[in-house]
């Protein structure tokens, strides 16, 4: 969620750029400054969460890339995985056998295992 603050910068000196898969929008100081860089800048769609920044996008916002990213600019790989934000503490979050918010149902211990016991 932008704040009111936000909003107001992007809508005064923002130039829009892009939006990527998720909806975040992108923005570059609209000025340009000799000797320093335009500033960049992305509104988040919904909540806000820096890994719902495409690794193309993150590129470009910290500076590693200067071209806007685009569908032809990077071509997708047959092995790539689409980008997926960090869902910890979501209810979507990875959860593994035997987790207590799952069951807290695990395995049996294999006869590799000894319980240890103090003596």
């Amino acid at each position: 969620m932008t704040t009111a603050i936000t909003r107001l910068i992007t809508w005064l000196k923002g130039e829009p750029v892009g939006t990527d898969d998720f909806g975040n929008r992108y923005f570059q100081e609209r000025k340009v400054t000799p000797d320093r860089r335009r500033k960049r800048w992305v509104v988040y769609q919904g909540v806000d969460e820096a890994s719902a920044v495409p690794p193309e996008w993150n590129g470009w916002l910290h500076y590693t890339v200067d071209t806007v990213p685009s569908e032809s600019s990077s071509p997708k790989r047959d092995w790539q995985k689409p980008h997926i934000p960090n869902l910890t503490g979501t209810p979507d979050a990875y959860r593994p056998a035997g987790h207590t918010l799952r069951g807290g149902n695990r395995a049996k211990a294999t006869g590799d295992y000894e319980a240890w016991k103090p003596e």
